[in-house]
């Protein structure tokens, strides 16, 4: 995705408790407003405000997702997955797809407004729009900078199809626009919960809300009538792949109240693939060779591997009263990308 639709907004005074903030801007948003805040949960980050020229985005048409138009509200996102494919993204920034991913987010201040007025405009047909498909809509900032009800309301009032990705908590502060928006429109919830072992989330997810406390959401939202998928994704070879993480997880993931469960072997794309890489070696060097072996090809896991995989799922799914998201379903994604062309990466 390019980044010449961004401006800077106009200077307006700082959002209660901002704090002076003067980090260098990226080569790529000369004009951005940089902020920093004096809470803990923001501790280390900068935030670079923006006005976008436009926000309901076309997939690109090689994908394979089974949705064709995304809303990003974010870039960066202080949810700090090791693994995040969408980490690449930053380095059109002139960022880092490590640490600076993690700590130095885009706000596009403007998102509802723009949603409203794209919905609005002539040429556009209602086509369902996704959002958490690349960054989560629901991390830290929008706690902040409240994005999202402005989205949600405009395409409540439009009746406009959409879904929601997500590991926020914070989506339930929603939960009544939601409501509203699914008496005129179909909304597409799922949360993404690879595994439940606390140790493994503290180290791959550490700025995501605990798995349990996800799953607590899918709850609430399937009392409140909502069909809430669940994308078991990544799953970590070497990690969470065992049959007794797989069993733990796909059983908590049905007292839940989930409607389905979708699993997703972990790809690693460049960037991501980098960063994994040394998180990896650091953490578990003992792993590093059969990670070698998986990925020596490219992004993705060999198609015999995720095949096994996502059986085990679905045995477990079978036994605990799940059924998988059947193909196309707008909450879920492929549950085994095909392999791209060998791309001669190394992991190390």
């Amino acid at each position: 995705m390019r980044w010449d639709n961004l401006t800077a907004p106009p200077v307006e005074g700082d959002p209660e408790r901002a704090a002076p903030a003067t980090p260098p801007l990226p080569l790529a948003l000369p004009g951005a407003i940089a902020r920093t805040f004096d809470t803990p949960e923001f501790a280390g980050m900068t935030f670079y405000e923006v006005r976008a020229k436009s926000i309901i985005n076309r997939v690109p048409g090689q994908s394979r997702v089974p949705f064709e138009w995304t809303v990003n509200p974010y870039r960066g996102c202080s949810h700090a997955c090791v693994y995040c494919f969408a980490r690449n993204t930053h380095t059109y920034l002139d960022l880092d797809a490590g640490t600076d991913f993690d700590r130095k987010v885009i706000v596009k201040v403007n998102a509802g407004e723009l949603v409203r007025r794209e919905l609005a405009a002539p040429k556009w047909r209602g086509a369902h729009v996704a959002m958490g498909t690349n960054v989560d809509c629901y991390q830290r900032a929008e706690g902040r900078y409240r994005l999202m009800p402005q989205i949600i309301a405009a395409l409540r009032d439009f009746a406009n199809p959409f879904s929601i990705l997500t590991k926020g908590t914070l989506l339930l502060r929603d939960l009544p626009l939601l409501r509203e928006a699914a008496e005129v429109t179909s909304v597409g919830i799922s949360y993404s919960v690879g595994f439940v072992d606390e140790q493994l989330w503290r180290a791959v997810e550490p700025g995501t809300p605990h798995p349990r406390r996800r799953l607590g959401a899918v709850r609430a939202l399937a009392d409140a009538g909502f069909s809430v998928g669940v994308l078991m994704a990544p799953i970590l070879p070497g990690l969470s792949d065992s049959d007794e993480s797989i069993d733990a997880t796909v059983s908590a993931i049905a007292a839940a109240g989930a409607t389905s469960v979708t699993p997703l072997a972990l790809h690693l794309r460049p960037g991501a693939r980098e960063w994994y890489a040394h998180w990896l070696a650091r953490e578990y060097p003992h792993l590093v060779p059969r990670y070698r072996e998986l990925y020596r090809s490219g992004a993705y896991a060999p198609q015999a591997y995720q095949r096994e995989l996502t059986a085990r799922v679905r045995i477990a799914a079978r036994r605990h009263g799940l059924h998988r998201a059947e193909q196309g379903d707008n909450r879920s994604l492929p549950e085994a990308p095909p392999a791209p062309a060998a791309e001669q990466l190394t992991l190390l």
